[in-house]
């Protein structure tokens, strides 16, 4: 009973938030705000917190402009998990454009919608990708293309960073980056999340959204573990097949190590101590923050 009702609760702030904040959103878009970008990372951070969803990161986000993120994919906690640690827009299947609510959502955080159906479509979207990171965005990419059960990563497909990797640039085009997000949930109410356990957190398959949000609701407090690789020029690469195995090899072992050791101190406690060094310091509200910089 105390569950649903503050599963109950936490569903009715959310909506009253969302629907108030939407305007906003809406409006520093039809203006070309530069704050456009910078709102959906507080208004995801105010929704982390609502959610009682903690995030963990070691390493950050480059202040390189035009950085690709790829990431592992695991549910639907990613994205304001992931869009609470930096100014984010994400590359989504078409057809989430049309969900009732969430592609609203989606599309007020600038997302890129693609249309695997056609083939036609990717020379498009490529554009579309290469401008956006021309621009300085970082844009998120799942390149497994579908959500796992938290327990494993999936294969990427390397079809789906060849919108990121279309070949030859122009050689005045200005210089572009990939980084690594590996996204693992290790714990609700504090303790260890199991293998038997992670697919209540994990939405995947055809898993139903809402029931399976309100069950995340009911259940707790989360805490979500991001490793941020370090950022690589995209003209490192010879072509997409090479970038896919990069990026997949980076992901795999992060992903792997925390969840083996179930948390990130425990695998801090791997690293040397020089790589040690640099990881980020925990705030007040479970986020971590680059420890030379300050919260917005």
């Amino acid at each position: 009973m105390i569950q649903t009702l503050r599963a109950g609760t936490v569903l009715g702030a959310f909506a009253i938030f969302t629907l108030a904040l939407i305007p906003v959103q809406w409006t520093l878009l039809k203006l070309g705000s530069r704050h456009a970008r910078t709102f959906p990372r507080w208004y995801h951070r105010q929704v982390c917190k609502l959610f009682n969803l903690k995030v963990h990161t070691r390493g950050h986000v480059a202040d390189e402009r035009g950085v690709l993120i790829v990431s592992n994919h695991v549910s639907w906690l990613d994205i304001p998990a992931l869009s609470a640690i930096a100014p984010l827009s994400f590359v989504a299947k078409k057809d989430v454009e049309d969900w009732p609510f969430v592609g609203l959502l989606a599309g007020l955080q600038r997302s890129v919608f693609v249309d695997r159906e056609r083939k036609s479509s990717a020379h498009g979207t490529s554009n579309e990708i290469m401008d956006r990171l021309a621009r300085g965005d970082h844009v998120v990419l799942f390149a497994e293309g579908t959500s796992s059960d938290g327990n494993r990563v999936l294969p990427f497909k390397s079809s789906l960073l060849g919108a990121a990797k279309p070949g030859k640039r122009q050689a005045e085009a200005p210089p572009l980056y990939v980084q690594t997000f590996a996204v693992a949930y290790t714990q609700l109410h504090g303790l260890p999340i199991g293998r038997a356990l992670r697919p209540r957190v994990a939405w995947y398959g055809d898993m139903e959204l809402l029931s399976h949000a309100w069950q995340v609701l009911k259940g707790g407090p989360i805490d979500a573990h991001v490793i941020i690789g370090e950022p690589v020029l995209l003209d490192r690469f010879a072509d997409r097949k090479e970038l896919t195995r990069h990026v997949e090899s980076q992901i795999r072992h992060d992903f792997l190590h925390v969840l083996r050791r179930g948390n990130l101190r425990n695998f801090e406690a791997q690293l040397p101590q020089s790589i040690a060094s640099k990881n980020t310091l925990c705030d007040s509200d479970g986020l971590k923050l680059d420890s030379n910089r300050t919260a917005d």
